[in-house]
């Protein structure tokens, strides 16, 4: 049985993004969802993560000085990847009835950080392409620490920092791809996250 997103919840996050373009969640995510990715990811962060790249199409590239995480795509075939994937549908469609913001789809990895990795701060829709609309932070780290780092800080367009979010297990940040510079900063131990999208099929969107 799928977790069901409720309607009064869906009200809150169309009601922040569009009065300051983001949230953060601490329980929309059951805990039964979110324990069973944290062991998934355990059980195959040696054998299914591979570097992550930046840049897109034939510009895609490793760049260790940037980002220094490893990643897994969710598929909709895995029984654990399936359950968040159908929470992430009801956001979808909740959304789109709200705000009219043609959300077509969703893509999300697995991200795992060890220690001393980061992300420096970038924009998640991607050069040339204006089909990414609202990103997703989804983290799995149980008993982290102010001290442990890997913070993710989000920053207005002033580059202002508007956010600085510990990476708490079942802490889920949505805000809207095109409009926040984001980064993670240095960790001080493995720090695990589900980063994802939610996509347009065409550049026209609005709400």
């Amino acid at each position: 049985m799928v977790s069901q997103v409720s309607e009064a919840m869906l009200d809150v996050i169309a009601d922040a993004l569009v009065e300051k373009g983001y949230i953060l969640l601490s329980d929309i995510i059951p805990e039964y969802v979110s324990s069973a990715l944290l062991v998934k990811m355990h059980a195959e962060q040696d054998i299914n993560f591979k570097k992550a790249a930046i840049g897109r199409g034939v510009e895609q590239q490793i760049n260790s000085d940037i980002r220094s995480d490893k990643i897994s795509w969710l598929e909709e075939q895995d029984h654990v990847d399936r359950e968040y994937l159908a929470i992430m549908s009801q956001l979808k469609d909740g959304l789109n009835r709200r705000l009219f913001m043609g959300l077509f789809d969703f893509e999300s990895h697995y991200a795992v950080y060890e220690p001393g990795g980061f992300y420096k701060k970038h924009v998640d829709a991607l050069s040339g392409s204006q089909n990414r609309i609202l990103s997703t932070v989804f983290f799995l780290n149980p008993d982290w620490h102010n001290n442990d780092g890997g913070e993710l800080i989000i920053y207005d367009e002033a580059d202002f920092p508007l956010e600085v979010i510990n990476p708490q297990m079942g802490t889920l940040v949505l805000f809207l791809s095109e409009r926040f510079p984001h980064e993670v900063r240095p960790t001080m131990k493995t720090r695990n996250s589900i980063a994802g999208w939610f996509r347009v099929s065409h550049a026209n969107h609005g709400f």
